[in-house]
């Protein structure tokens, strides 16, 4: 095994990790974009992500136009992303690093899954990038093609860490016909000895044979390779350098973008990735304001109409129980669909320093709040007013806060599970879960509190829907005068005490006292109105942080490796 530790120079300069953020491009073998936005929207954020604020917008948006006639992207520019080929998506994915201008950009396997012409296509397109702007491209192939052997400067063949060799490729030939190893004539030399430079591990001889044949490839060229070395470092290629005068500074010497520049950046890609008038953008749209309210209008299938009396005292239990479990889990099924791309674009683009968790996260809760309120009022009132409710406005605007508080807890812990969970559908299921824990032994709705044990009692004070359900009973049920009738005694109230077989309840306020403890030394010690209001908002903005921190504390790498190629 080689080394694994040193130093690197670019221009005698050692690169740190925030010089490389700074001045060089990484492009990953996943093609990783955010449906939803077009060829140029997706180029234009990208500069926006990465050209510092002291580049006129003018100069960003040559630069746009610049790369897409470099990469050949003008004739999609106007297409949605999930809708281009492998080849358009790869060339785009490499012109969302090279709009920065970097100084060196390292691609790893940029010729994966693609066919022979557009793997000549994409690296003389590289080869024409280098020596246009007079920059350094460094690509790993893992299957090189006879074609592409003019566009290489240099190449350098490396076993378990080893240099096998390493200098100009136009002299790769001499140095392996010197000690001995010779291309055949009508072999690919790249490839010929790509695989001589590999363990064959088919059998056990071949792998010893082999790796004798390695280590003595490794020990020539330590020997013999300074030539090649020195050869390759005078004269990278074959190219004259352009003189001084010509040389164009990077957009990369001018600094980084401002805070300000990054948060309109992603503000604006999250808005096209929903208001684009394209199907993707279009679903998603639909997904965030209008499944919910379409669910709430089924259930008036099973709920509609209540009756003013204690007959509907089961009826509305259910209706507040489903609104609340409707409410939050598809918050949850919402948020993993819609959430998923930018989650995967976002631990790319952190990694590369472009911005850190907290303002992704930030973002991404100011763009999706508009969206759930209107969503989530839009449902309610359906329900509320459909199924007549309690029919007073004081009454209603609570309500709608109150689920809105649900699907927005649901949301953010969605969003926190999908920082460790790759697959959506897995984070959606188990924030599902977790919920309908929640729901069912804190709300009230399923499970009275009255005569859960102490110790179930007292770990509900840590659930959200323990406040957001003891609001919405007493919201309904509390001195609700019309819900004191039974149709068993003539309509008549049942007076002040239970009857087994026709009052089961003496009003609504009986009902919640059979739902939650009232009595323990201090009057309504659960049934405390705007204390659970304000709660079940409180609950929202530590879950928020919760996520803030989550993006802020360093991951473990079995955790990251989720997201990278």
């Amino acid at each position: 095994m080689g080394p694994t530790r040193g130093q690197i120079l670019l221009n005698d300069i050692p690169i740190t990790v925030r010089l490389f953020q700074e001045q060089c491009g990484y492009v990953p073998r996943r093609v990783n974009l955010v449906p939803g936005l077009t060829v140029r929207q997706s180029l234009d954020v990208g500069a926006q992500l990465t050209v510092g604020s002291k580049v006129p917008a003018s100069v960003k948006k040559a630069r746009v136009k610049q790369v897409m006639a470099d990469l050949a992207l003008n004739g999609v520019a106007d297409r949605e992303v999930s809708t281009l080929s492998i080849n358009e998506q790869r060339r785009l994915a490499i012109g969302l690093e090279l709009v920065r201008d970097p100084v060196l950009v390292i691609l790893d396997e940029p010729t994966a899954d693609l066919d022979p012409l557009n793997t000549y296509f994409v690296v003389s397109i590289l080869a024409n990038h280098a020596k246009k702007y007079n920059r350094i491209v460094l690509m790993s192939l893992s299957k090189p093609r006879s074609d592409i052997f003019p566009f290489l400067d240099r190449v350098t063949y490396l076993c378990l860490g080893e240099l096998v060799y390493t200098g100009s490729t136009r002299h790769m030939l001499d140095y392996f016909r010197n000690v001995g190893f010779p291309c055949p004539e009508m072999e690919n030399p790249l490839m010929y000895y790509l695989c001589l430079s590999t363990v064959d591990r088919r059998t056990r001889e071949r792998f010893l044979e082999s790796s004798s044949q390695i280590q003595s490839l490794v020990e020539k060229f330590r020997i013999e390779g300074a030539r090649y070395r020195k050869i390759a470092s005078g004269a990278i290629s074959d190219a004259t350098p352009p003189p001084p005068s010509d040389y164009k500074l990077p957009l990369t010497a001018y600094g980084q973008p401002s805070s300000v520049q990054v948060f309109a950046a992603l503000y604006g890609r999250f808005m096209a990735s929903s208001f684009n008038f394209n199907w993707r953008a279009i679903r998603d749209l639909g997904f965030r304001t209008l499944v919910l309210p379409a669910f709430f209008a089924f259930m008036l299938c099973f709920f509609h109409p209540l009756r003013d009396s204690q007959q509907s005292f089961f009826t509305r239990n259910g209706l507040i129980l489903s609104a609340i479990t409707a409410t939050s889990f598809l918050s949850a099924a919402i948020t993993a669909i819609t959430y998923a791309p930018h989650r995967t674009r976002y631990y790319q683009e952190s990694r590369e320093g472009k911005y850190r968790g907290p303002l992704f996260v930030f973002t991404h809760a100011l763009f999706s709040m508009p969206m759930s309120i209107f969503s989530v009022f839009a449902a309610a009132s359906i329900i509320y007013g459909a199924s007549e409710l309690r029919p007073q406005w004081e009454r209603w605007a609570p309500f709608c806060a109150i689920l809105w508080c649900c699907y927005a807890f649901a949301e953010q812990q969605t969003v926190a599970l999908m920082m460790v969970i790759r697959s959506s559908y897995t984070a959606c299921v188990t924030s599902i879960y977790f919920l309908a824990i929640y729901i069912t032994l804190a709300s009230g709705g399923v499970k009275s509190l009255v005569v859960m044990p102490d110790w179930a009692y007292y770990a509900s004070y840590g659930v959200m829907h323990r406040y957001a359900g003891a609001f919405l009973y007493q919201n309904e049920f509390e001195n609700y005068a019309s819900l004191d009738y039974a149709p068993s005694i003539n309509g008549t109230s049942c007076g002040p005490n239970v009857e087994p077989g026709r009052c089961y309840f003496v009003s609504g306020s009986h009902f919640i006292s059979q739902k939650y403890r009232t009595g323990r030394g201090t009057l309504h010690v659960d049934l405390q109105y705007w204390l659970n209001f304000g709660l079940s908002f409180g609950f929202i903005g530590a879950m928020y942080l919760v996520n803030v921190i989550l993006h802020i504390i360093p991951l473990p790498a079995s955790v990251k490796i989720k997201f990278r190629d």
